[in-house]
């Protein structure tokens, strides 16, 4: 098991990763970038998961979270910095401005109930509101239970 220290320098590689591509370091990317073996990325990648600082694919080793940003396409697009994000939910369409300290920022997204077109917006720093509400299926304590359903 890898040290916490470690561990967390890992996780903010992640994230920059993220922020300045778009997407999720592979695990090969992330064994290069720290000189480290297959097995070990692995190994820490999996004391990310078990920590709840990101999800990885399930039976996998592939990176399918790191709050607010998604790995894979969601309903959720973000466009800030001018770069295309997806989020994983309407919660962290917002998070992914707030985690790159954009001002600025654009969220196309569908409702879950009609399938209508939503088109929100991040200005000088503040959402802009145009009445929409946001529905939590599941209760944030156990949102943990099932991230992808989540």
């Amino acid at each position: 098991m890898p040290n916490d220290d470690f561990v967390w320098t890992v996780r903010t590689f992640i994230y920059q990763h993220f922020a300045a591509t778009t997407r999720a370091p592979g695990l090969g990317e992330i064994a290069r970038h720290f000189g480290l073996s297959a097995g070990q990325a692995g190994e820490t990648l999996t004391a990310l998961h078990e920590k709840h600082a990101l999800f990885l694919e399930p039976g996998t080793l592939d990176i399918r979270i790191a709050n607010p940003f998604s790995a894979i396409p969601t309903p959720f697009e973000v466009e800030a910095d001018g770069k295309r994000y997806w989020a994983n939910c309407a919660w962290d369409s917002f998070g992914i401005p707030a985690a790159l300290h954009a001002t600025e920022a654009a969220i196309r997204s569908v409702c879950a109930h009609s399938g209508a077109p939503l088109s929100l917006s991040v200005k000088q720093g503040r959402a802009v509101s145009s009445g929409e509400v946001v529905h939590f299926l599941v209760p944030f304590q156990r949102w943990y239970e099932d991230m992808t359903f989540t």
